[in-house]
Order: structure tokens, then sequence, then C-alpha cells
């Protein structure tokens, strides 16, 4: 069956005709990329300031990344884990390398990541510490954002993304961001992980107070604990260096990495850390269809040679500093939050806000989200200086 479709408003009607209505998408629909640009279907070109919540830290279609996967797609896309096939053992190298870590599970989404993490700190909890079987338990920051799978709803604290999925599971205890001594309480002989975002996304891309981190990391070992990193959309040079947490100067027990890791093509993610964490797992106890496969370690290994480099976290660092003066500049702004290329922008009172804002943004070539009073500026890390101008000046214009 073919569909006669031509038009914007054809296929945003389709799309409701078809597809669950879990997104509300902005009146665009998008054909083309290249860059820090993307074409909608009457040929009009819109500057991307959200890039895919990070999946798009390499911009659109980079060339590196789309000759890796062309090269990849004549040769082999997927075999098993039964068999090794000649992308895998690389690609977990060079990410442990690039991480500074020492072993790697390959998986598919940010959330899968972050579920494979939960698994390990579990089975960690059982073999090494100790922890009697079903009792481990695993502290988390309120407000935080992990993905949507039915266990890591169970303990998100946004009722949009929590509620009307139960029943939850148990095994979480939630305390606030950035509150050591909430934290202190809530670690106990039970507790297997830490888990947190090193920056919290979602919740309005909050940076923790300065010390914090080295708080954790000092309670994890005090209390032979782990601590578990969400890196997967504040890590891989967004924030101006290859990890948000290395601006803490602390390391993880594990990290979960993805988005980036995908170089904006397919979905690629990773659990990342210590062999003897990692290792618990034994062969039959986890697995994965797609995780590892051929396509995607050829897609990660030409990410994380991209990243090698450091310049994508220069950039990041050098243009960061240039987009959040510029937005404190700006009387409609009322506070800017966030590191490197990636700001939340608190819009002050007697301001336009909310979603009529990223519709007017569109309207002047800029596509950029806006919830509630808060706009989210993460701009793809290739985008340049004038690139930068041009949307922060469409930003001003549209707030007055």
């Amino acid at each position: 069956m073919t569909t006669d479709v031509t038009s914007t408003e054809d296929y945003i009607a389709l799309a409701g005709r078809w597809g669950a209505d879990d997104y509300v998408p902005l009146p665009v629909v998008l054909s083309h990329g290249e860059g820090a640009w993307v074409t909608d279907l009457n040929g009009r070109r819109h500057l991307d300031f959200l890039a895919g919540y990070s999946a798009l830290n390499f911009g659109h279609r980079h060339p590196a990344i789309v000759a890796a996967a062309k090269a990849q797609l004549d040769r082999l896309t997927l075999t098993s884990r039964m068999f090794h096939h000649d992308q895998f053992a690389p690609f977990c190298r060079e990410l442990a390398e690039l991480t500074g870590t020492e072993r790697v599970l390959p998986s598919n989404s940010g959330g899968e990541a972050v579920d494979s993490a939960v698994k390990i700190a579990r089975k960690w909890a059982y073999r090494v510490k100790g922890v009697p079987d079903g009792a481990a338990e695993i502290v988390v920051a309120g407000s935080n954002f992990h993905g949507r799978t039915t266990t890591i709803v169970s303990f998100s604290t946004d009722a949009t993304v929590h509620d009307g999925f139960g029943p939850y599971t148990p095994g979480f205890r939630v305390v606030p961001y950035g509150d050591i001594d909430a934290l202190r309480e809530a670690v106990g002989v039970n507790t297997a992980a830490v888990l947190l975002e090193p920056i919290q996304a979602e919740a309005g891309v909050v940076v923790p107070p300065k010390g914090y981190f080295a708080e954790v990391r000092q309670l994890c070992d005090d209390t032979g604990t782990l601590l578990v990193a969400d890196e997967v959309q504040s890590g891989l040079a967004r924030t101006g260096a290859t990890l948000a947490l290395d601006h803490e100067g602390v390391r993880a027990d594990l990290y979960t990495l993805g988005k980036a890791l995908s170089g904006g093509l397919m979905p690629v993610s990773a659990v990342a850390g210590r062999a003897d964490v990692i290792g618990v797992l034994k062969p039959g106890e986890h697995g994965s269809t797609f995780g590892g496969n051929p396509l995607a370690c050829a897609v990660g290994r030409a990410a994380v040679r991209l990243l090698a480099t450091g310049e994508f976290q220069e950039r990041s660092r050098e243009l960061g500093t240039y987009l959040h003066g510029r937005l404190n500049e700006l009387d409609s702004v009322a506070e800017v939050r966030g590191r490197g290329l990636w700001a939340n922008v608190r819009i002050a009172e007697g301001h336009p806000k909310g979603r009529a804002v990223s519709e007017a943004l569109l309207e002047r070539g800029l596509l950029c989200k806006v919830a509630d009073e808060n706009l989210r500026v993460s701009p793809p890390l290739v985008i340049t200086r004038e690139e930068l101008d041009s949307g922060i000046d469409a930003i001003a214009d549209v707030l007055g």
C-alpha cells in the first residue's frame, strides 16, 4: 500500500492517525540534516538548538560517522553474541580507553544501559558485599530522569513519567539532589549503589553544589557502596569534558553512556566501569539481541575517535562560555544554568513563556524546546559562533 502524502499538514495528520500520542511535536516535518542545520519539506532551513537531547553532539550526518556506517553496511550488520565479530572488541577497548574505565557492556538505548547498571549493582551487592538476596537498595535523587522503562519510572518523582504505570519496582530510595546529609541518612548496610546524574538533565540542567560529588564518593568508599554516574545525556563532550563527572575530579564505579555514542545515526549505549564490578555478570545472566552489533560498534568507534582528539570537548568549553555570557546579557532572562554548550534558561517575568515561544522560534528558523518558563539550549557541538549568535538573536527577539 502506498500513501500519497506530500504536504506538511498531510504528514502531521498521518502521524496523528497512525502513531501513538506520546509526543506533541512542533508543526514542522524535517527531511534533511547537515551539521547544525535541518531542512523541512518546504525546503526551509532551521538551526537546531536541541541536538536530539545530546544525541547529535557531532551534528547531523557527520561525515566520519556516516562513512563508518556505510562501510559497515557493506560488510556485516548483525550476528549474535553467540559469535565474535571484528568490531566488538575494538569498540569496547576504545570506549574504555576514552573514559578511563576497564570493561564495557554494550547495549542499545540509554534506558537499557541504566537498567543494566541496576542489575549489575544488585548482583554485585549479593555476590561481593554480602547483602541478603532480594534486599539490595539503590539510592537515587529526586527530579531525576534516567529513562522510561517500568523499573526506572518506579523511582521517578515526575508525575507525568511515573503515574499510572504501577505496580512499581521496589528497592529504591529517593533523596533530594545535592543534599549530602539526606544521602548519608539513606545509605545503609543493604545499599548496593548510589545512582546519580552528574548534571540533572530534564530537571533543568541542574549543576550540583560545589564539592557534592567528592562527598558522595567518600560516602560510597566509606560504606562499600557503588557510585553509578548516569552520563547518557551529560557525557561525551556535552559539558566541555569527556564525562561531566570529570569536572568534579571524581571517578564513578560505573558509567551509563548513550545518545552521543550513537553519532546521531542509530541506538548505541553502554555501561562502562570497573572490571571487578561488571565482571559479576556470568554468561547467560544478561544479554541483548542488538546490543554490541557490528553496525552499532562501527558507528560507536567513529564517535569515540572524534572524541579522542579533544576537539569537541574544547569547542563545548569555549563556545559554552560565549553562549552563557550572551544569554546572561538578555533582559528577558532571569537565570542561566548549565555547563559547556548546555543551558537551561529561565525566562523572566513579563516575557513570553511556554510552547508559544517554541512556535515563535520555529517561525524564525530556530528549533528549541520551551517548557513552562524554561528554555533548553543544547546545540550540536559543531555549531559556529556566528550560528550561535543567530540563534541567540532569535531568542532575544521572541522573548522581547
